[in-house]
């Protein structure tokens, strides 16, 4: 598709993320024990005949930097590419990215250069498989200057959104974000109109916006330079234009999650265990691309393991392990217990002749209890640790910067020493 280009948008600091935000940006968050959140849109984008992608980005930006430079390379008589393009200084501009539309409006010198007719603009923290073309067809053939992808809502998630409302012909007349009380219900949609079901269209009153925007560069351009002010296109730029522009919705029936909290992220990654999950990583038509790492096969010497995932390169030893994630080389000690847990695995393999004196392995150690936890990547996790949250905290920050919780959940931050006998 030579005549559009994609935008990924890396977020901010990604504070709801963090600790897993804490020395990285948020689109390079692992996934699954094997991805980053970049790899859903950009695997998206290619699955759709889409090739010429950029990422924007300012925070913690090295590791993002390294796996998209690593993972996606095109042929060389392509003229695909995934780039990033970090806040920088220009004559136009000194000042940070202050917000989405900010972000696009410094990276559109870029976004010009290649003779496009629309942008698509995508999030970098939404889990979810879209083919774009039918979305992209839509918008050409209504002739909208602006198309937003929604997903139908329930009213009591309907807060957590940017609200659209949209006529029978699929036209978006107000736009709102994350509404409450009677501004709300004032804001309904007849969701039947888009193709809901009497009975869906009951259930789900609301249109919600996905945070993904294709926009007529043209009208874009001139959205952006209006008011150098105007920073972010859901609270700022979509409200203001809806008067004067065609702006359309697209109805997308697939599964769709923001995992842009702690307990998003958890309950997401719980998800993919089940039986039918939501977010299918063994969907062979559709796939979701990451960096090639020519790991070995788990090794699984003795152990118990019950509805899990273990990605490449394990080594476990006599563990138990329940409803978990194991994370690329992943090394468990015998007799460990692992329950509803996302172990997000090394970026290397240890030994304890690697450490310092007092410092476990890479990897968990024997005997070691992990309940409802995060464990973020080249942690060591001594001998006969417990965290499983005795305490019942809702909320914790370690003042050495290893352990935290969130909505009750534990995370153990990236490189955390647990030494042996920790219990928590």
């Amino acid at each position: 598709m030579e005549d559009l280009t994609a935008v990924v948008l890396g977020g901010g600091r990604g504070r709801r993320l963090f600790p897993l935000t804490r020395d990285r940006a948020k689109p390079a968050v692992p996934l699954a024990g094997n991805y980053r959140l970049i790899d859903v849109p950009v695997s998206n984008c290619i699955n759709s005949g889409i090739d010429r992608i950029y990422v924007l980005t300012q925070f913690n930006s090295a590791s993002l930097n390294q796996h998209v430079s690593r993972t996606y390379r095109f042929d060389t008589f392509s003229k695909g590419f995934v780039e990033i393009l970090a806040a920088e200084q220009t004559p136009a501009s000194s000042a940070w990215f202050q917000g989405t539309a900010d972000a696009v409006r410094q990276a559109m010198p870029h976004l010009t250069d290649h003779g496009c007719r629309d942008v698509l603009i995508l999030s970098g923290d939404h889990l979810y498989r879209m083919d774009y073309t039918g979305f992209i067809e839509r918008h050409r053939n209504l002739e909208a200057d602006i198309s937003i992808a929604v997903t139908p809502v329930t009213s009591s998630k309907a807060h957590e959104f940017g609200i659209l409302q949209a006529d029978a012909d699929g036209w978006i007349t107000e736009f709102r974000e994350k509404p409450k009380g009677p501004a709300l219900k004032e804001i309904r949609t007849d969701t039947r109109a888009l193709g809901l079901s009497a009975e869906e269209a009951r259930k789900h009153p609301y249109l919600g916006s996905m945070g993904i925007y294709l926009f007529r560069i043209e009208k874009l351009k001139a959205a952006l330079d209006r008011d150098p002010g105007v920073v972010d296109f859901a609270k700022e730029v979509i409200p203001r234009d809806l008067k004067e522009l065609k702006v359309s919705a697209f109805l997308y029936r697939g599964y769709w999650e923001d995992i842009g909290t702690i307990r998003s992220f958890y309950d997401a990654h719980m998800d993919l265990l089940a039986k039918e999950p939501g977010f299918n990583i063994f969907d062979v038509d559709f796939h979701l691309y990451t960096h090639p790492r020519f790991l070995p096969g788990s090794k699984v010497n003795r152990g118990d393991v019950e509805k899990s995932i273990l990605n490449a390169g394990c080594v476990i030893e006599g563990a138990r392990i329940s409803r978990s994630i194991i994370g690329i080389r992943s090394v468990i000690g015998k007799g460990a217990v692992i329950e509803k847990s996302i172990i997000l695995g090394a970026d290397f393999y240890g030994s304890a002749i690697d450490c310092g004196p007092g410092i476990p392995p890479l990897g968990i150690g024997t005997g070691a209890v992990i309940k409802k936890a995060i464990i973020d990547t080249n942690v060591h996790i001594g001998k006969n640790v417990v965290l499983e949250n005795r305490r019942r905290l809702r909320n914790y920050d370690d003042p050495e910067g290893n352990i935290y919780v969130r909505n009750g959940i534990i995370v153990v931050a990236k490189g955390a020493v647990i030494k042996d006998g920790t219990k928590f």
